[in-house]
Parts: structure tokens; sequence; C-alpha cells
């Protein structure tokens, strides 16, 4: 069971102490934060960020405030419990697949007197009303900016709802609340009241069920174990991260599953806004990040969805964009296709690929006509266009200004990090055109190639062994090292010649800091790990600026940079590999406590403290690192190769790999291991196929 591999007492947001964090999400269902009381009063979202105030809460008359209660945060559930002079309390409360909002409590009684237990329904800017034909509260918010109105029918087992409880001396009472919610543009009033009686007509262990239906999502990931904690932590709070951001709004441009980046925001919290730019909706950027990991999970329908609702949201000029249910976004550099390919080698499906072909197709011929000027590489002219806003190199050329928003002292640019994805993405395609048959993989391969040639030739500076950007009409490099400066090293075009930028990242000077890895060289003038802008916090002090802080985002592109180029050189750089994979997962809990899952946006470059406060954050991948590198997996046109990455391991176990129809199991075992749980598996480095072992 996932609740018995992560947990975490009094998990609340850092920037809102006493703000608790809810760790099941429904299809549209989802809590930005709890209030510390019964029920459900907070920020509750549906679909996107709306800033609900609540759905109903309980009272208590002989409770002024549940300051002293203990909570304890699991994946599929919240806890909470009260010991005081006057009442024994305890809840647990949870959010269903279906969107459903209960809570399950129990109350004693300790005092002398009776005391009461009221139901309270309602939300800030919102109508609630008790309906007496269905004996529900009916709840009903406006409309939201995203042209829906939220609705829910209430209900309890004990009849709540109608009046409230005298709960006498001495005594005890158990009862659920459930508010099924919905979209009043798509269900109707009638909906939701069928929908939460239906809730109760169904196994009556409420808790139960809601572990077992969790449970669901991680029955279907593979199986890992290893002699390293960290690892095995980290495995499992990056699935949980997987199954809290899948959504299905099922609703205007998004239809089927979704992967957020992110529940937290940094929108307004005022009631029913939706100000301020949130990460709850379809992003293009991280959206590869999702089908790298995903691919790995044995329910492919979530990423076939995925993959659709990436393919299908195009915005003015033909590319993959970013979206809400009611309207299309900008676009995002991304390496899309890449991953879609990358999720080909695992599903073998070509009758998809087929279909989504022409559009990849088109895709790829709207980036060259919207991003090329005299050459192959991409100019970017919108510096968060990239996801990397504020890198120091658009301002290089004007000597870092103190004003980085002045457009004069600006200098729009061809970037690594976007012409590298548009390599990836055209070598993904010319890779599925030769999967299914379409002549025309020769063009995209010779394009391909033509994209390397200008990368390695025009952005590779021979004296200082970096790959930097380039001014956008006189090719000058703006020699700052940005971290996507190793990029090409991930793309794998790089020779043995360059190994030196990719050497960087070990670098005291350079990258190797206490909080791998900043988002630009320590020798840049602008360098602030801090984050701000020379000294000035411009996007407020948990803003994003990418001047010398630490994100998951790129640390995870580095270290599987690391990994393949090891393997490229007689496992060069193994140890360098482990080191910073293990720094990357000690970075994915609060305090470098495993008892703290809490992964977030961006970190202080040098000494890994969290700047910003998105806890489950969904930018980077993390899985695809241990399936490829650490159990050594290598699918490739020719086949499955098997390459692991000593990362100085006891033993390990990976087994329900599904590839194209088989089923892998991969261990390795120390001759020397004593471990208990590394017995009956046979010593050294072992791939079963099907059950049968192969041999290597």
């Amino acid at each position: 069971m996932i609740n018995q591999h992560l947990s975490y007492k009094g998990r609340t947001l850092r920037t809102r102490p006493g703000k608790l964090l809810l760790g099941p999400t429904g299809k549209r269902l989802f809590a930005d934060y709890l209030d510390k009381e019964p029920g459900f009063v907070g920020r509750i979202d549906f679909i996107h960020t709306i800033n609900l105030t609540g759905l109903y809460r309980v009272k208590c008359s002989a409770v002024q405030d549940y300051e002293a209660a203990e909570t304890v945060w699991y994946p599929s559930m919240l806890t909470m419990e009260l010991d005081s002079s006057r009442v024994t309390f305890s809840e647990t409360k949870f959010i269903t697949l279906d969107d459903c909002a209960v809570s399950c409590q129990t109350w004693t009684n300790k005092t002398g007197r009776p005391i009461e237990i009221a139901l309270e329904v309602g939300a800030e800017l919102c109508e609630a009303e008790y309906d007496a034909e269905s004996e529900c509260m009916i709840f009903r918010s406006p409309k939201t900016d995203h042209g829906f109105a939220v609705g829910a029918a209430v209900k309890t087992d004990l009849g709540l709802e109608a009046n409230p409880l005298m709960l006498n001396p001495g005594e005890s009472v158990d009862f659920v609340v459930c508010a099924a919610v919905g979209n009043l543009e798509t269900e109707t009033t009638a909906d939701l009241i069928q929908k939460v009686k239906t809730y109760f007509s169904g196994d009556q262990d409420y808790i139960e069920r809601q572990n077992r239906e969790y449970q669901r999502f991680f029955d279907a990931i593979p199986y890992f174990d290893s002699s390293d904690p960290v690892l095995n932590k980290t495995w499992y709070y990056r699935w949980f991260i997987l199954r809290h951001n899948l959504a299905q709004p099922d609703y205007g441009f998004l239809k089927g599953a979704v992967m957020y980046e992110g529940r937290s925001h940094k929108k307004s919290k005022a009631p029913l806004s939706s100000r301020g730019w949130g990460f709850a909706k379809l992003i293009n950027l991280s959206t590869p990040h999702h089908i790298v990991d995903m691919r790995w999970h044995l329910n492919q329908k979530f990423v076939y969805e995925m993959i659709e609702n990436m393919v299908n949201n195009l915005e003015e000029n033909g590319l993959f964009c970013s979206a809400y249910v009611d309207r299309r976004l900008h676009s995002f550099a991304n390496y899309g296709i890449w991953a879609i390919y990358q999720f080909y080698l695992v599903s073998g499906d070509q009758e998809f690929i087929r279909k989504i072909l022409p559009r990849l197709k088109e895709v790829i011929a709207n980036a060259d006509r919207v991003y090329s000027r005299d050459d192959n590489l991409h100019v970017e002219v919108k510096h968060n266009r990239t996801g990397k806003e504020y890198q120091p190199s658009y301002w290089y050329f004007h000597n870092y200004p103190d004003n980085p928003k002045d457009p004069e002292t600006y200098t729009h640019l061809k970037r690594v990090d976007r012409s590298i994805y548009h390599y990836q993405n055209v070598l993904g395609t010319a890779r599925l055109c030769e999967a299914v048959g379409d002549p025309d993989s020769e063009q995209y391969r010779a394009k391909a190639e033509a994209i390397k040639n200008d990368v390695l030739t025009k952005m590779w500076d021979q004296e200082t062994e970096f790959f930097y950007d380039l001014h956008h009409e006189t090719d000058e490099k703006a020699m700052v090292k940005n971290i996507v400066g190793i990029y090409p090293h991930w793309a794998q075009i790089t020779a043995e010649e360059h190994l030196g930028a990719l050497e960087k990242l070990f670098d005291p000077d350079h990258f190797h800091t206490n909080s791998p890895f900043p988002s630009v060289s320590r020798e840049c003038p602008a360098y602030r790990p801090e984050g701000g802008w020379m000294g000035r916090f411009i996007k407020g002090r948990n803003g994003c600026v990418w001047c010398g802080p630490s994100w998951p985002y790129t640390t995870g592109v580095a270290i599987d940079a690391i990994g393949l180029e090891s393997k490229r050189y007689n496992h060069r750089y193994d140890r360098e590999f482990a080191y910073y994979l293990r720094e990357y997962s000690l970075q994915h809990f609060r305090d470098r406590d495993l008892n703290k899952p809490y992964l977030v946006e961006h970190y202080h470059g040098e000494t890994g403290e969290p700047i910003s406060d998105e806890p489950d954050y969904n930018h980077s991948f993390y899985i695809n690192l241990i399936m490829t590198h650490a159990a050594g997996i290598d699918i490739r046109e020719d086949g499955i190769h098997f390459d692991p990455i000593d990362i100085g391991l006891d033993y390990f176990i990976l087994d329900q790999v599904h590839i194209q129809g088989d089923i892998y199991k991969i261990t390795y075992k120390k001759p020397d291991c004593t471990d208990p749980k590394a017995e009956g598996l046979e010593s050294g480095y072992n791939v079963y196929k099907n059950g049968i072992k192969l041999e290597l």
C-alpha cells in the first residue's frame, strides 16, 4: 500500500503555516489547502484553480479551535485527532476519484452537559439550501472565470444536513459527510444527488474503500526495491506526484487524462478568483517529462490521452500549447515529439503513431516557420517561453543591467535549449516515420543532422569548452554558462572533444554546489543563487529567476545527460551519476528528512533551501532515471539492450516492467550481500523476460 511508504505528520504549506495539504485528488476536484478544522474548508479547486473557500464544515459547541489537534498526511487521506478535557475527536477525510469530498468523524462528549454538533454547508459568494425531497444540502457557485459553475449535493449518514445533533455526556457518535461535486455545465443537480446517494449505498467501510480504490494506480506501477532507502522512498513519492497531478476534466479543450504541473499555485487566494499563474492546467513545457515517466505505468491509457490532449491543442501558430478547458494559451519550447517517440518504444503501437504522425509533421514545419531565421537554430524572443525566464544570456550584450525589464537592454537569442528540443523532435519524427514505413523519414533525418551541425559548429566554444546561446543576428556567443549548455550531451550529439562542457557540472567553479545544479555557472556576474535579479527580487522572493537557483527540471536533465555520456564512454562518469542521483533524490524531502516528502519548483543554488512553495511539483522526471540507468533498460530501434550504471547498491529488484507485450524482471545482488531482503536473488545482474532468464 502506498500509505505504508509515505506519510507526514503535520504536513502544511511552508509559506502558510497551519494550512493543511491533502494527498488524494479526484478527476476534477482537489484542494490547494485545508484549514485545520473538521470538514472541507480552505481553498478548494475544481478542474482549475477557482478558490472555493469551502464545501462544508462541522461545528462543535464544545471546541473553540483545533490548533492542538494532531494531523497526519497520507497519499490517500488526511487524519486529524484531538483529545481535550471536553471532547475526543477523530477525522479521516479524502477526495474520491469521482469527485466526492468525504469526512469520516468520531466524537465523544467528555463534559457534563450536552454538546451540539452541526453541519454547515457553503462558501463565500456561493449559495446553499436544504432540499427536503432529496434530504441533501445543495451547493452552487456562480460561474467561474473558466465558464462553468460548480455544484454539490451534501449528505450525511446521520441526518445532520437537516438538524444538528445533541450529544449527551459520555456519549459517542460516528458519522460520515459526503459532498458529491460536479460541473453544472455538464451535470444536473439531480445527477449530483444521485451520486451522493450512490456513494452511501456502496461499501460502508468508507476509509478502506477509499484506500483500496486509491491503491489501484499504484498496483499498476513497476515494483522497485533496493538497498538504499533514499531511492526507495523517492520512487514511491514520484509515483505519488504523478497520481496527485493526474486529472480528467472531460470538458472543453481537455478531454480524457491530462497531467498537471502542480496543484498548489501562485494565484490569488481571493474567493472565486483565478488571477495569477497556476499550474493546474495543460502545460506543454512539462507534459514531455510526464510522458517519459508515465510510459512505465502499466495503464497506458493515461499516456495515450495525455498525448492526445497535447497534439489536439495547438495555438495560433500551430504549435503544442498550454490550455485551460475554455481557452488555449501560448506555446513553450518542449521536446514533446521526442517524448512520444520514447513512449512508442515501450508501447510499440504503430497504429497510434500513424494516426498522429500528420499532426507531428505539422508541428515540426510550424516550429521552423516561427523560430528559424538564417540557419537551423531556433530564436527565442520571449525569455519565459523556454520555461527559463531571466537567464542572464539575454542581457549579456548589455552587461546585465539593473533593470532587466527595459526592452532596450534585452537581446533575442538563438537558444541552446530550444534548438536541442527541436533537434530531438525532428529526430523523433524521423524514427517514428521509420517505425511505420513512412518515406519522409529520410528528410527528417537530414534535417536533424543539419540542426546538429549548426549546434556543434556555431554554439560550441573550444577555448572555454561550453555551448552558448547566440546573438540572433550576428551569431556572436553570449558567454554565459547556462545550465542548458549541457543539453547537447543530453541529446547525444557530442563527441569526446566536447566532454569539457559536461564536466563543468562537476566543477566547484561552475555547477558543483551544495545544491546541484544551479541554473547558471558560479562564474557569471549575474549569479544569484537565492533568486532575484542582481540583488532585486523583481518577481517576489519566491519568483522564478533562472540566474542561480536550482530547478529539479534541469537537474533531472543534467543527471540523464551524465548517465547517457557515462555509458557512451565505458562508464566513465558512473560515480558522478550515482552522487548526483542521490542528491537529487534527497532534494525531494524537506530538510533532507525522508519522513517529509515535499518537492517544490526551485531551490537556493548553494544551500538547498526551498525558495518556492509548490509542494508535489511535477515539472521534472525521475522514474525514467531509475529505469534506464540504475536498472539499465535501453530500448532502441534494433531491440532492447541492458546496460546498468553502478550506483553502489548492494541489491535491487525491478519487476513488472511491461515493454511491447512482454514482462521483464531485473535484479542485482552483490556477491557478498547478506541483506535478508535480497535472499533468493541470483548473484550479479540478471534479466528475466516472461519468467525466463536471458543470456546477456
